[in-house]
């Protein structure tokens, strides 16, 4: 499909792509040289069984994927859940093409630190926002996510990136500055959570009614 695109003239940077699960070398090249962004789904992508999700195949042709979420009907909408089942899928991935074989398992796989890039810094990067947020330096805006690091899921703390992508939960998030503003402070959303609550259980029993009500 994506040479068929091509063909159509209507690949180019302003294009992400997600699900690339399955591509050939030839579509995985005609991104690169449009330009294209890659998005990992993880959890979506293994559990509807689009594939192995190919951070790994992304990032050695130097196309800095990102994470991304998909349906927050089918699995949860944080990074840290997208983290975990990105390093641990593309682990389970190299463990299963090695085991028939009985082929020692390479050392070139996913790092912490380069999962944590994919859901700063790169999907910054995919989003077209680099250059504003997805990194603390200076000049941008001031987007901060503080971790709690003293929780028991997360002590001792030996490498802090570790800790962030294969420990830490929205649980020890405690403080969220984005553009400078506080959106949480002491573990707590500065927002009406109740009624968000209450919106979103309006409109679920909405929607069930409705659905009843086409099915009599």
């Amino acid at each position: 499909m994506i040479k068929q695109l091509n063909e159509y003239g209507l690949l180019g940077p302003d294009t992400t792509y997600i699900h690339c699960c399955h591509f050939s070398d030839e579509e995985w090249q005609l991104v690169k040289d449009s330009g294209g962004t890659i998005s990992v789904a993880p959890q979506i992508e293994m559990q509807m069984g689009h594939g192995w999700p190919p951070l790994l195949r992304a990032r050695h042709l130097g196309l800095r994927p990102s994470l991304s979420i998909d349906a927050v009907t089918s699995v949860p909408g944080d990074m840290f859940t997208e983290m975990r089942a990105a390093f641990a899928a593309d682990r389970a991935r190299v463990h299963a093409e090695k085991y028939e074989p009985n082929e020692r398992v390479p050392k070139e796989v996913l790092t912490a630190r380069e999962i944590l890039e994919a859901a700063t810094i790169d999907g910054a990067y995919t989003a077209g926002l680099e250059d504003r947020t997805g990194s603390l330096t200076p000049g941008k805006q001031a987007d901060i996510v503080m971790i709690e690091g003293k929780s028991l899921n997360v002590a001792p703390v030996i490498d802090p990136v570790a800790a962030v992508v294969l420990c830490a939960d929205v649980s020890n998030v405690d403080t969220v500055f984005v553009a400078g503003q506080a959106k949480k402070r002491d573990g707590k959303l500065l927002a009406d959570v109740d009624k968000a609550r209450v919106d979103v259980e309006a409109s679920r029993d909405f929607l069930l009614e409705a659905t009843a009500e086409k099915r009599q």
